[in-house]
């Protein structure tokens, strides 16, 4: 029998995860822009920056700056992603409360993303967390590739569930499981989100899919159908992965708060803002790579 839920919790990762695969780096004036059109579309919880090397994620060298700049609305939740203690520290700093720590259910993606393999990963994550808990910032876990690696091919559900239930023990509050490369169907979306309901409750598990193949708004109503309430979403679709070749971006919030409002399902997000929003971020895309090509030429 279908469980659809009344009301979806979506997480805009536009600032973040939509940003971070565009080469030309976008000014940061649009970024604080950006995550101000969000909260004002009514999007409650956006991850606004990721504490990362700028060595391997230029878009995101600002992040502190941003985070200096960033005005703070009640009621809204503003994340990070951390790879490492350092960049813990520097969310701290930042006046972020909740941050996000990542892994994968691939060893090979995991090696070619962060140099490391899985439970090395989560070694890394155990100084993260006590510190996180020292100060009452709660964190959230990602795992890439739970659909499918670009290395590995299919990747075993029961993999999937072992990896999340790890980073549910070291503490954190919810997982968002990663069709990173956008290679799933329905019926494997069901089965993963199935296993992984064995561990832990459905309250606590997120779905992050990517629209490689157009199959994202697919796979997250069958999620839907069996009670699946928390979403990841790009405003424009923005997005992809640097490490995983062919992922080409996030299902777009738009489509998803669309998908959502059709069938009666409640997000607190104004879809007609929202669709402005991604307007306005679009056209700020384009025109700094047109600005960037035009001096190339010159």
């Amino acid at each position: 029998m279908s469980k659809l839920p009344k009301q979806v919790k979506i997480i805009d990762v536009s600032p973040r995860d939509g940003l971070q695969n565009e080469k030309q780096v976008i000014d940061l004036t649009t970024k604080l822009g950006l995550i101000e059109r969000l909260g004002q579309s009514g999007v409650s919880n956006i991850e606004v920056t990721g504490f990362v090397s700028p060595k391997w994620v230029p878009q995101l060298a600002d992040s502190s700056q941003l985070c200096e700049q960033l005005v703070h609305h009640k009621n809204i939740n503003y994340s990070a992603l951390v790879p490492n203690l350092k960049g813990m520290e520097l969310a701290i700093a930042g006046g972020i409360k909740e941050v996000a720590v990542f892994t994968a259910a691939s060893e090979s993606f995991t090696k070619k993303n962060i140099n490391c393999t899985i439970n090395e990963s989560l070694e890394r994550f155990k100084p993260v967390m006590l510190l996180a808990r020292e100060n009452d910032i709660k964190v959230r876990g990602y795992v890439s590739c739970v659909l499918g690696c670009p290395y590995e091919g299919e990747i075993h559900p029961f993999k999937v569930a072992e990896v999340t239930e790890k980073l549910f023990k070291l503490g954190c509050y919810e997982v968002s499981l990663g069709d990173t490369i956008g290679t799933g169907t329905p019926l494997k979306a069901q089965k993963v989100l199935t296993q992984c309901m064995e561990i832990t409750n459905i309250d606590t598990l997120a779905l992050h899919f990517h629209n490689t193949y157009g199959q994202a708004l697919a796979n997250i109503y069958a999620c839907l159908e069996l009670g699946a309430r928390i979403i990841d979403a790009s405003v424009a679709g923005l997005g992809g992965c640097p490490y995983a070749k062919g992922a080409s971006g996030n299902v777009a919030t738009e489509d998803v708060v669309y998908m959502l409002d059709g069938m009666g399902i409640k997000t607190g997000i104004d879809l007609k803002k929202l669709i402005q929003t991604g307007k306005w971020i679009s056209q700020k895309i384009n025109k700094s790579n047109n600005s960037q090509a035009g001096k190339a030429k010159v």
